[in-house]
């Protein structure tokens, strides 16, 4: 897969969406296009930015309006898109699915040859400082080891883009800054929904989210401006 930084032409586009559930609406008519290498979801909790992240490989789909993510519609090219896009939730055990790191990396190469996947496998606990953790069990790992873990779970297996909810929420700041470091360097294209404005200052766009609707979008220092007028 080409790397996103380099072409430069991987986009995001939603056109008047709007999203119910519950029969609530809970996204209201956004139309954004987004196309920098990392991007930044801001606003006050139940504006929507989870749901917007969710519709970026279909997770959920739109009530109305269409989604395109690297060209493909969410709804009727789900199957490639899903293939194309990784996904890291705020809670790490929701996405831990296998009882050791190895077993649970390995998931993310299934149907690849052996060797490949256990060289693979061997290399990424080495880059993650998992190595030491490889067949013990995933619930033993600290809060921090498990948000690594679901992260390098994504990353082994080359998502042209990554989806992060929340993922430094339920870490401390040393861990917090680890991911946010990790998520920033990939070459693959990162939208990271967050609560933690500094590390939405250090990407290149932001989007700010308010009553499900996007209220500003740019230069990350002037969104998290309008998100802290909006706050009062």
């Amino acid at each position: 897969m080409a790397p996103i930084r380099e072409t430069g032409i991987a986009s995001l586009a939603l056109d008047t969406v709007s999203v119910v559930l519950g029969g609530r609406p809970v996204l209201r008519d956004v139309s954004v296009s987004l196309a920098a290498p990392t991007i930044a979801v801001i606003g006050a909790n139940g504006s929507g930015k989870s749901t917007f992240a969710r519709l970026l490989n279909g997770l959920i789909a739109p009530s109305s309006g269409e989604v395109r993510v690297h060209g493909l519609d969410t709804v009727r090219d789900r199957a490639a898109l899903r293939r194309r896009v990784g996904f890291v939730f705020t809670n790490p055990d929701a996405q831990i699915l296998m009882p050791t790191p190895a077993e649970d990396l390995a998931l993310s190469l299934r149907g690849r040859p052996k060797a490949e996947i256990a060289k693979r496998v061997g290399e990424t606990l080495a880059a993650h400082g998992l190595a030491g953790h490889a067949d013990l069990p995933a619930a033993s790992l600290s809060g921090g080891q498990k948000q690594m873990l679901a992260l390098a779970s994504v990353l082994i297996a080359e998502p042209e883009l990554i989806v992060a909810d929340e993922p430094t929420t339920l870490l401390d700041l040393r861990n917090a800054r680890r991911i946010g470091d990790l998520l920033l360097a990939q070459q693959a294209q990162v939208v990271v929904v967050t609560h933690d404005l500094e590390l939405a200052a250090r990407c290149e766009t932001a989007v700010l989210f308010d009553e499900g609707r996007v209220t500003a979008s740019g230069e990350p220092a002037a969104v998290i401006a309008a998100y802290r007028r909006a706050c009062g």
